[in-house]
């Protein structure tokens, strides 16, 4: 042997090391992309870390799976210097997931493609049966049917449920405002409908308010926070959810962040955990329809709190229930960010429309309330996306493709 390297081996290492990053950057392109990180090759190059032409590559790869498109002819921003980049969306024709939604007043089926983009809608069911196999079954039978109208590929499947979920086992621990059985293993027979439906991929379930902090974080009003703290109203009770570093917090077994058993009002309302005057009973739609001397009517908890608190605001009786919740609301987010400190707050629900009527009294029992507060305000915002339990129940089903896109599609 004379010492000297073969330089077709090394071609051969070269080449195949090449191919090893650009399948590993896949994953990250895609989240890039999808999350809207990424608008262009040249911002997806930077934030990778690799070279244009590795970058380009990656890019083109996603574009074959079907993924994302690339625009053929790239153009410059008016002002700008240097070569124009092509631009980089996720493909509107693309594969798409199904996403289930269960609550108090009904269930909700949609297919959602990449982006968070709702493709096609199914119409909600207003009635929810105490056995949680035949509200599934319904619920993935529509979203089979809007699967056969469409003609879309699925990759997976999610639910949002109003429940702690457990984890690993995926049960829901506490679906009392569903009537369904503490304990109900909603992951295992939501995977039994969809398997038996035919619908391909895997299927997840979670609990509705973390799938909303997930989709607002990814793409609504919590894009950009790093420590993101989400609290909502649901049709019934108050949950909360935590983003830590750019990722969900569900605790050791998915039951992290129980907010709505946080004590505001001592004298207050009993409550289903043994308490009185948790979040929960104290600053849901119900309460604030109790608070206003206001009789449930058929349309939905949430519906009937948010028109009226829209439409009869100037009503005293109204305003006073509106202020008592919004004292109530500011107590508990204080105590909350004395405990997290996190960089940004966002309200769903009845939450969102008491920070839309009265921000300021809000935001001052906040400040006033918290040591975080009066040293630098939180910005507390209000959620933005539609429907964003869903669109946090379709990310669920995105997962394995941002994470293994080749692994996953097969």
């Amino acid at each position: 042997m004379n010492g000297k390297a073969d330089p077709r081996a090394e071609g051969e290492v070269t080449t195949r090391t090449r191919l090893e990053r650009g399948r590993g950057a896949l994953g990250p392109a895609l989240e890039l992309v999808h999350t809207g990180r990424a608008p262009t090759r040249a911002v997806l190059t930077s934030e990778l870390g690799v070279t244009r032409a590795t970058a380009g590559a990656v890019a083109a790869e996603l574009e074959a799976l079907g993924l994302i498109r690339i625009d053929a002819k790239p153009s410059a921003a008016a002002g700008s210097q240097g070569r124009p980049s092509h631009r980089l969306s996720v493909a509107d024709e693309g594969p798409v997931v199904l996403a289930a939604q269960v609550h108090a007043d009904g269930f909700r089926a949609a297919l959602v493609g990449l982006g968070g983009r709702t493709v096609a809608t199914a119409p909600g069911c207003e009635t929810i049966d105490a056995d949680p196999a035949q509200v599934l079954g319904s619920v993935v039978d529509a979203g089979a049917r809007l699967l056969r109208e469409t003609g879309r590929r699925c990759v997976g499947a999610g639910l949002a449920v109003p429940s702690a979920v457990a984890e690993p086992e995926g049960t829901a621990l506490n679906p009392l405002h569903l009537a369904w059985p503490a304990g109900a293993q909603v992951r295992e027979i939501f995977t039994e409908c969809v398997r038996a439906a035919g619908i391909e991929g895997p299927a997840f379930a979670g609990n509705d308010v973390n799938l909303a902090a997930l989709a607002e974080h990814r793409h609504g009003a919590g894009r950009g926070a790093r420590d993101l703290l989400c609290v909502a109203t649901g049709h019934r009770g108050v949950g909360g959810a935590l983003v830590l570093d750019g990722r969900l917090h569900t605790g050791s077994s998915g039951l992290a962040l129980e907010v709505g058993h946080l004590t505001v009002n001592p004298e207050g309302r009993p409550c289903h955990c043994g308490s009185r005057g948790c979040l929960d009973v104290e600053t849901d739609p119900l309460a604030f329809l109790t608070e206003s001397g206001r009789e449930p009517g058929p349309e939905g908890l949430l519906l009937q709190a948010r028109n009226l608190l829209r439409d009869a605001y100037g009503d005293p009786s109204v305003r006073a229930a509106a202020e008592a919740l919004i004292d109530r609301l500011g107590l508990g987010l204080a105590g909350l960010v004395n405990i997290l400190n996190p960089d940004r707050i966002i309200l769903g629900g009845l939450h969102r429309a008491l920070l839309e009527a009265d921000p300021e009294r809000l935001r001052a029992v906040v400040a006033d309330r918290s040591l975080w507060g009066r040293s630098g305000s939180v910005p507390i915002l209000a959620c933005t996306l539609d429907h964003n339990s869903l669109v946090g129940a379709a990310e669920l089903a995105w997962q394995p493709v941002l994470d293994d896109p080749l692994r996953a599609l097969g």
